[in-house]
């Protein structure tokens, strides 16, 4: 009795840990159920199976209910949770009910428009949708172009660096005749060329202290790619302040990573993972350690994907998961990752 219990909890723990389906625990529960109380109701009491089985149904139906408790608990706590923000949605739903599409429009989506899990009414969300890129280089380059694409209403870019020679190498949003412009100007004028149907606000400067909570308050998500710790920590700290959604991603070399911060959630934020600056060279740059052409295109598209998903409500998120994508392996591997009891972001936060 004891090693099927024992056997059942390792299963439910590796079960979470490889986000295998929700259903399989209760359905593999259920099974087990069915299993036992046949085995006692069918088989007489000196029965080897039955005595190995504890002898007695009684003990097997006080856990069974006591799981079962449990279970349907959590689960009337995430219900609960997620009916909260489907209300929230459908408000500003009632909102995007006023936007319209040209019949240019209604072309250019058509593919998104005849997809069941989006359709017209996830059109109108995507086109009532405000994102705020941070950063216009390698990963900035490819979330700008499938936002554009996706028709995302509003797009902010902050970046105060310009177009350098070796940023062509995978920065694929600018071209030569870009060299020596600001890249939020340069990455602007791409994006209205690719989609003239939505509104591009351009920062050109720093994302510092003074102006971030202002900025960040403007928009429903922030998707996070610039190049340094500090700007990484200060966008966690005022998005957590505002219960903002973060899309955050990062390279090195051949290897990419991408985490989405709910902030409206119970959830790690960037800190928990990270709680301090790696030490001078044990996280070089991309231009001291160089990075492969296309890792930025993949891991870039990624985060537009997860912004866009959750734009529209569908699927399954990386809230309180890192992705890892090794290039020289193709290997693609998730970690879940918790809370930091002594995160001071998570401390002073709202949530």
């Amino acid at each position: 009795m004891l090693s099927i219990i024992i056997g059942f909890v390792v299963f439910w723990i590796f079960a979470r840990k490889l986000h295998l389906s929700k259903s399989i625990v209760p359905a593999v529960a259920i099974g087990l159920s069915v299993f036992i109380s046949c085995v006692h109701l069918t088989l007489p009491p000196e029965n080897n199976l039955r005595v190995a089985l504890g002898g007695s149904l009684e003990p097997w139906a006080l856990l069974i209910s006591i799981f079962l408790v449990v279970y349907f608990y959590r689960e009337i706590l995430k219900r609960i949770r997620s009916l909260s923000i489907k209300n929230t949605q459908e408000i500003k739903s009632q909102h995007s009910s006023e936007i319209s599409f040209s019949e240019v429009e209604l072309d250019r989506y058509s593919r998104h428009m005849i997809m069941r899990e989006i359709g017209g009414l996830g059109q109108k969300k995507l086109k009532s949708a405000s994102v705020l890129v941070v950063g216009a280089g390698g990963l900035g380059s490819p979330v700008l172009q499938y936002l554009s694409a996706a028709g995302i209403g509003t797009i902010g870019i902050i970046d105060d660096d310009v177009v350098d020679q070796s940023n062509l190498q995978r920065q694929v949003i600018h071209n030569d005749h870009s060299i020596g412009l600001p890249k939020v100007f340069s990455a602007q004028k791409a994006i209205e060329d690719q989609n003239p149907y939505i509104k591009v606000k351009p920062y050109n400067r720093r994302l510092s202290r003074d102006i971030a909570s202002e900025l960040l308050s403007e928009y429903d998500i922030i998707i996070e790619g610039s190049d340094n710790f500090e700007t990484r920590y200060l966008v966690n700290e005022v998005a957590k302040s505002l219960s903002k959604v973060v899309v955050s991603g990062a390279l090195s070399q051949w290897e990419g990573q991408v985490m989405v911060f709910d902030h409206s959630l119970n959830s790690p934020c960037y800190q928990c993972i990270f709680p301090e600056k790696p030490a001078a060279g044990l996280a070089p740059t991309c231009a001291e350690a160089g990075v492969f052409s296309a890792l930025p295109g993949v891991i870039g598209t990624l985060m537009a994907a997860e912004a866009i998903k959750h734009i529209l409500d569908v699927g399954n998120g990386l809230n309180g998961v890192m992705l890892i994508y090794d290039a020289m392996q193709a290997e693609t591997r998730s970690i879940k990752v918790n809370k930091a009891t002594n995160c001071r972001i998570c401390a002073n936060g709202t949530v």
